[in-house]
């Protein structure tokens, strides 16, 4: 029982200890931002990501809490979002900043795109080997109620292939991603309440008093995103700043390292869940994140861009941009049609994080791998036509009532 009791207190003291860390390493960045000590581009760049890095921990363990009051489907969507905060923010920077020099609209395309390439091509991946080398099964299977998401970012990724050919992302384009994340949302709602699986920080939270609970919550979520909104302008300044200092390309630069950052935290959360068997609940939260990205995260830049200007205008798109929504649409076209049947294989998330690292060495073949991603999509929607309606199944379901007939 000692024992017992030492290991609880260890473990209590190691989460407070990480919600601690993670508070105190977004302080430097934001005493640079109040001028308290100034620094180089790189070292600036550095320290505001450090701050990004922190206050996404702390908004995705409130994001985590935030489970039991609501239900499953709807938390892990707002987990999503919440946990993605960062990333939305810093991305609004770079079109803010596009209405003064439009050289930072291409760098808004360069973080939307890198953002969403790295959910499927690294995380999906990522947590699929991790429940593999966890419990030696090579698929995660989900539950139909994910068949909801899955119709959702199809639908979302058939609308984004219309982008490069027009040039442009404009304000209608908002409005329809912002409805197709709008019914997503109201069908998740309907989902009834379930008990979450929490970890770590968010678990000790999760198990004070509702009201202590929902203050510590709400408190953590204030301060992480005022450290977000302090230092996102100059974070995206400095990097840009930065990759002309050191001679590497900006658009890389701001691609790669700036979604890196502030998804580093939805990273760890989701390898913990996969660490954990719960392969299903990882692999879920993933999804949303990328319903969320290329809906809102992708119909906001034209919003920004049109507050900006002061008209209603479209955030232009150059042929390098045009290509990189391209390939991001394909991308995601393929990892659609490995879920079809719910299920995420060993093989599959070879094949994206394969065709994902292909692409990010030899990033002037971004057509050609994009044509690969359409013909594989092709080829697994034939291979797995028997499966093909378990998805749509899964969402036609989403949001019924238990005692409501499915039909036949």
């Amino acid at each position: 029982m000692r024992d017992f009791r030492a290991k609880k207190a260890g473990g209590t003291l190691r989460g407070w200890g990480a919600v601690f860390i993670a508070i105190a390493s977004t302080l430097p960045g934001i005493a640079l931002r109040l001028g308290a000590y100034d620094a180089s581009d790189p070292v600036r760049a550095l320290i505001y990501g450090v701050t990004i890095v922190g206050a996404a921990f702390l908004l995705a363990w409130a994001a985590e809490v935030f489970q039991m009051d609501v239900s499953q489907g709807l938390a892990l969507a707002v987990l999503a979002l919440i946990a993605i905060l960062p990333e939305y923010v810093v991305d609004a920077t770079f079109a803010w900043l596009a209405a003064e020099d439009p050289a930072y609209a291409g760098y808004a395309v360069a973080n939307m795109t890198g953002a969403n390439r790295l959910i499927i091509g690294v995380a999906w991946p990522l947590v699929m080997v991790l429940f593999w080398y966890r419990t030696r099964r090579s698929r995660i299977s989900l539950e139909p109620a994910h068949g909801l998401e899955l119709v959702a970012l199809f639908a979302a990724t058939l609308y984004a292939f219309s982008l490069p050919f027009r040039g442009a992302i404009s304000l209608i384009d908002f409005v329809v991603l912002f409805a197709i994340f709008a019914v997503y949302v109201w069908r998740l709602s309907r989902l009834p309440t379930e008990e979450p699986h929490l970890v770590g920080p968010a678990q000790l939270i999760g198990a004070k008093p509702p009201t202590q609970r929902r203050l510590i919550t709400a408190g953590l979520a204030v301060i992480a995103a005022a450290a977000v909104l302090l230092v996102a302008k100059p974070f995206a300044q400095a990097l840009v700043s930065s990759g002309t200092e050191l001679g590497i390309d900006e658009f890389l630069l701001v691609q790669w390292l700036a979604p890196l950052a502030s998804e580093a935290p939805e990273f760890v959360v989701v390898s913990i869940f996969a660490w954990r068997a719960a392969g299903g609940a990882a692999l879920g939260t993933l999804i949303s994140s990328k319903v969320n990205q290329w809906t809102l995260l992708v119909g906001m830049l034209p919003l920004i861009y049109a507050i900006a200007v002061g008209d209603f205008v479209s955030l232009p798109l150059d042929s390098r941009q045009e290509d990189e929504i391209f390939l991001t649409a394909a991308q995601s076209l393929f990892a659609v049609s490995l879920l079809l049947d719910l299920r995420l294989s060993l093989v599959g998330a070879g094949a994206l994080f394969g065709l994902f690292a292909f692409q990010f060495a030899v990033p002037d073949l971004r057509m050609e791998v994009a044509v690969v991603y359409i013909l594989l999509s092709v080829v697994t929607v034939i291979i797995s036509r028997r499966h093909v309606t378990g998805a749509f199944i899964g969402a036609r379901m989403a949001g019924r009532h238990p005692e409501q007939p499915t039909g036949d």
